[in-house]
């Protein structure tokens, strides 16, 4: 079918099924929801826009695009860096961040029901009245939905205690390829009847089906940390100071580490007061569960092993006006990136390599070497406590050899990883972005696994094609 003729069904046939105003077709409309937050990653192709409201939209887009063979691209709020919700040529995107609502809110099961579209700080505002908690928190906590931190298996800052999206998802309804409505997981604590379906759509990226609501555990409202602070000469001492602290069995609730580049960027965007002087500081808290005594033991046993790490100066904070303030730097960092890159030639790549802790020094010694023989600047932020780091790569975009260059230190940079036992994305997932490296992380015998799944689940290969599964 020539794409005039499929235009004219999508508005025809589509259209007359679909919730009013859900379907787009404007170019310049379509063009706008095309992309994630990803760099050099294709997005071009897309025929229409599906702004879902209801289970029964996703439904009949899908049973549309199977019966037409079209491609579909499920989206959220498209803060992705992976390129993941990028469009296809000849693609349907099929947007969920119009499903917003909470569904229930059950106190003494712990769990709350949403829509896909719910962003996430937006659901934790809505727990606080409850005295609960959902734990997981990305760094794009006030922007990015819950469907898509449970399609990237997103983490976050609190991830080093608290566990990450997996942890929390109870129960998920799922749209499949053939618009096939499929409820997978339980809303109990327990339950093995049959395989872990929920296991294997958190973090799928939209690839075998669409996630239209999600059942999730939930905590008693978290307890306020006490804070701590460490500088160091370099970020070689700052990550052995993490493996000590994490050696020792400590339990801290957030265990972050930033570079000096990092540290003068985030001032020159807004200054926040940081050592950008220092070569690396590492941002800790610990809430003790609930217990202060335990909260200062577990502070105090990280200002010695800081210390025993030759630490420049450690300092302590018991004021929460001081914690929040500390951490809003620390969530800053992408966004300092983002004035830097716009104002030396606009060139960024983010990456997200995690390994295991132990070889965090020697990943950045390495990294150090890297960005000597390419001549680029690297900064490092790390959610430390769990070794997943974020190099960041800046380079002069209108420059053909820069590209290259910054290109192959990517490339670098997941080699490195998976030469020290570390994987090539802890949070930020595949996408377009990096699936070339997936095939090159898995075994034969996984990528056959991979193979059949995505086979038995989307036979026609329409549901977000090009992207994780693209090479395997």
């Amino acid at each position: 079918m020539e794409p005039s003729d499929l235009i004219s069904s999508i508005r025809t046939e589509l259209g007359a099924v679909l919730s009013d105003g859900a379907l787009v077709t404007d170019p310049d409309v379509v063009g706008s929801h095309s992309r994630d937050q990803a760099l050099w990653c294709p997005d071009d192709g897309a025929l229409a826009l599906v702004r879902a409201r209801t289970i029964e939209d996703v439904q009949e887009t899908m049973r549309f695009a199977t019966r037409h063979r079209v491609p579909v691209v499920p989206q959220g709020a498209r803060t992705g860096l992976s390129g993941g919700a990028n469009a296809v040529p000849g693609c349907l995107l099929l947007s969920l961040e119009r499903m917003t609502r909470v569904l229930g809110i059950d106190a003494g099961e712990r769990t709350v029901t949403v829509e896909p579209g719910i962003i996430n700080q937006d659901l934790k505002d809505a727990l606080v009245e409850h005295g609960l908690s959902y734990p997981p928190d990305p760094g794009s906590v006030a922007i990015s939905s819950i469907g898509g931190n449970v399609a990237t298996n997103a983490g976050g800052l609190c991830c080093v205690k608290y566990g990450v999206t997996r942890d929390y998802v109870r129960q998920l309804r799922v749209v499949l390829a053939d618009g096939t409505l499929t409820t997978i997981g339980t809303t109990t604590a327990k339950g093995v009847a049959g395989l872990d379906l929920r296991g294997l759509f958190v973090g799928s990226e939209g690839t075998l089906g669409v996630v239209v609501e999600v059942t999730l555990r939930l905590v008693p409202t978290l307890p306020q940390p006490l804070t701590a602070v460490a500088t160091f000469a370099d970020l070689r001492h700052a990550a052995a100071a993490v493996a000590d602290l994490m050696t020792s069995g400590a339990q801290p609730s957030l265990l972050e580490s930033m570079d000096g580049t990092t540290l003068r960027m985030i001032n020159a965007y807004r200054d926040m007061g940081l050592d950008d002087e220092a070569g690396a500081m590492l941002l800790m808290q610990s809430d003790g569960s609930g217990d202060p005594q335990t909260a200062r033991v577990e502070v105090e046993a990280f200002a010695a092993f800081a210390e025993a790490n030759e630490a420049i100066d450690v300092v302590f904070s018991e004021d929460p006006a001081d914690s929040a303030a500390l951490v809003a730097a620390r969530r800053l960092a992408q966004t300092a990136y983002e004035h830097h890159a716009q104002s030396h030639g606009g060139g960024q790549l983010l990456d997200d390599v995690c390994l295991p802790r132990h070889r965090l020094p020697e990943f950045y010694d390495r990294l150090d070497e890297i960005a000597a023989e390419t001549g680029l600047t690297l900064a490092v932020v790390a959610h430390a406590g769990d070794g997943n780091t974020h190099p960041s790569i800046f380079f002069d975009a209108s420059d053909p050899q820069d590209v290259a260059r910054a290109d192959a230190a990517f490339d670098r940079i997941m080699e490195v990883g998976l030469e020290l036992g570390g994987t090539i994305t802890g949070e930020h997932g595949v996408g377009y972005l990096k699936r070339s490296w997936l095939a090159r992380e898995l075994d034969e015998g996984s990528r056959q696994v991979h193979r059949a799944v995505k086979a038995a689940l989307d036979p026609l290969g329409i549901l977000n094609p090009g992207k994780m599964f693209a090479d395997l």
